[in-house]
């Protein structure tokens, strides 16, 4: 385990051990079968105390799972590309090779997202360069472990290296991008700028997962009554709680479409139970000071503003509900602050979407509306659209592109004696 990271002082290291692992993924051939069947293994493993706590290892064994990775690839390389073999298109035939090595540089806010990010790239039979932010050292650690554990010695770990030095060492920085022949490169707006500014290749690869937002929304029957309420209300709270609302996927506003029946305060008062159920199930351990000012400047804010706007809120910064009227998403504020906003018609919010909203979660009974909506949202920009309760789950497409087909050279052959 020890091997996987090594901090790095110098330029030249970095250069030798791009050029080792080159030669690792280049040499010896890992085919989507071999790397889905010892991801599936790590995932089955990432149980017991060290990993529990980390936020998001449930979706991660999730991800993990040969259900979910086989369906991708086959979509993606084709279903002959699990074991590495060409693809008949016509003439010619079609087969994935590896770029060599792939730099990651995960986002620095969500505890999962360095190891998503590296199972891609493993799946296209490359090796990976992963560069990990200070925050996320020991929980990154803490699953590699696990990987470790089950992977032993073999030629997938010999592939991976967690690269640890300090966000102020630009030479380093610029030393990691020149090395490598693909980048996967997430996170907000000055880090994206900052990374895609490094000195790549220019035959380097970049596939870039910059900052979004998502939203949810639920039509009249489904929020003003009915058996299903409190399940959607319970789905909303778990969407709204994971990853503490930093997630790209997170949900920061609720449009709820009016309706004659339905009581707002009534409503409220359901989906405030349950987000004080998840706060029991999964209390906060700590929050950032600046954080929890936020929370309550974002709460009194929404009070002065207008005097038809309520909201509902325990004394901690847990929680929070603004209610009101309205078609625009608001600036979030994070930290499970859930806005939640009447309008005439969902398609009015839809609407005004102008590319920067990445998922729409839903709550839709009637099929023809649910169409309707999902039309208009991905016309404006919207890339994934789920039911709540789903809009964490990671999957291909992410982000309206591809995961593992970036990250691999798709050989085209034609026949010399092909007509």
């Amino acid at each position: 385990m020890s091997d996987l990271f090594q901090h790095f002082d110098s330029a030249r290291e970095i250069t030798a051990t791009a050029r080792r692992l080159r030669e690792r993924a280049l040499d010896l051939q890992l085919t989507p079968a071999q790397v889905i069947e010892i991801l599936e293994r790590w995932g089955e493993a990432l149980r017991g105390p060290a990993v529990d706590a980390i936020a998001g290892v449930a979706f991660l064994r999730l991800w993990l799972r040969r259900g979910t990775l086989e369906p991708m690839v086959a979509r993606e390389l084709g279903v002959e590309g699990l074991n590495g073999e060409w693809h008949e298109q016509g003439v010619a035939r079609l087969r994935a090779y590896p770029l060599g090595v792939i730099g990651h540089w995960p986002a620095g806010n969500i505890e999962i997202q360095p190891l998503l990010s590296l199972s891609c790239a493993l799946l296209g039979g490359n090796a990976c360069l992963l560069r990990v932010p200070a925050g996320l050292a020991m929980q990154t650690r803490a699953l590699l472990g696990k990987l470790s554990e089950v992977a032993g010695a073999g030629p997938l770990l010999e592939r991976i290296c967690v690269a640890t030095f300090g966000h102020e060492r630009a030479d380093l920085q610029r030393a990691m991008a020149a090395a490598v022949d693909g980048a996967m490169i997430w996170g907000g707006a000055e880090a994206v700028t900052q990374i895609r500014a490094l000195p790549f290749p220019p035959w380097a690869r970049l596939a870039v997962f910059g900052p979004r937002l998502s939203v949810a929304a639920m039509d009249g029957p489904s929020w003003s009554g009915g058996p299903d309420r409190e399940s959607w209300c319970r789905r909303l709270a778990r969407d709204v709680w994971q990853f503490d609302q930093q997630a790209c996927s997170s949900p920061q506003a609720l449009f709820l479409e009016r309706c004659a029946a339905g009581d707002l305060a009534e409503f409220a008062a359901m989906l405030g139970a349950a987000l004080e159920a998840e706060n029991r199930l999964h209390p906060r351990a700590s929050i950032h000071p600046a954080l929890s000012s936020a929370i309550c400047l974002a709460r009194a804010s929404w009070l002065l503003d207008d005097s038809a706007h309520r909201a509902l809120f325990p004394a901690t910064p847990d929680w929070t509900l603004l209610l009101g009227a309205g078609s625009t998403v608001p600036a979030p504020t994070q930290g499970r602050t859930l806005s939640v906003l009447l309008v005439d018609d969902l398609l009015e919010p839809i609407a005004r979407f102008d590319g920067m909203v990445q998922t729409l979660g839903l709550a839709v009974g009637d099929d023809g509306k649910e169409a309707a909506l999902t039309q208009a949202a991905a016309h404006n920009g919207v890339d994934r659209i789920v039911k709540l309760g789903r809009m964490h789950v990671f999957g291909s497409p992410w982000d309206g592109a591809d995961l593992v087909r970036p990250m691999v050279r798709l050989v085209r052959h034609v026949r010399a004696n092909a007509d």
